[in-house]
């Protein structure tokens, strides 16, 4: 896996670096060679947070976690991926045609600043990825997300779902 490293606020050490390689090592056996990911340490007063994100095909996992020192927050992250792993199993196996480097393992077993109303305070790019709908409900779910934007593959259009309140998906297709 490749990993590459960013610091806000925090310089990342060789030793730090090896730690972090070391600990995303364990996912090489899901993923093998073919994943990157990317780990933002900041600190946030006393607490040091850490932001995961694991990349591989066109699939994503991702974890932000915080603790008293940088290797605590590092191995909450590490059982957040894994556990997003897990709670996603027999979804994998449904699609396990879109999901094969996943095999192996399945063989074996936001925080939110206040700011004044109506002023945009983040902005975010990515890569739109073509999926159908399903796809794009478990993308999201592994994320943590509370929506998705992706271009359905069948009509090239960009779409977006959403989880609803009462538990269930909604989709926004353009007309």
């Amino acid at each position: 896996m490749k990993v590459s490293y960013s610091g806000k606020d925090f310089k990342i050490g060789e030793g730090l670096q090896n730690r972090i390689a070391e600990k995303l090592g364990r996912f090489d056996r899901y993923f093998g060679a073919d994943a990157t990911a990317h780990v933002t340490v900041r600190t946030e007063g006393e607490l040091k947070r850490i932001d995961v994100t694991i990349k591989v095909q066109r699939h994503l996992y991702r974890a932000e976690c915080e603790g008293e020192d940088v290797f605590s927050a590092l191995d909450l992250a590490v059982e957040v991926i894994e556990g997003q792993i897990r709670k996603n199993k027999t979804k994998f196996e449904k699609k396990i045609h879109d999901y094969a480097y996943m095999k192996e393992f399945l063989k074996s077993s936001p925080d939110v600043e206040e700011t004044p109303e109506g002023r945009i305070i983040r902005r975010k790019s990515f890569e739109l990825q073509p999926m159908d709908a399903e796809e794009a409900v478990l993308q999201m779910e592994m994320l943590g997300h509370s929506f998705l934007l992706f271009t359905d593959q069948e009509s090239d259009k960009v779409c977006v779902v959403y989880k609803r309140k009462d538990g269930n998906y909604g989709l926004i297709v353009p007309a």
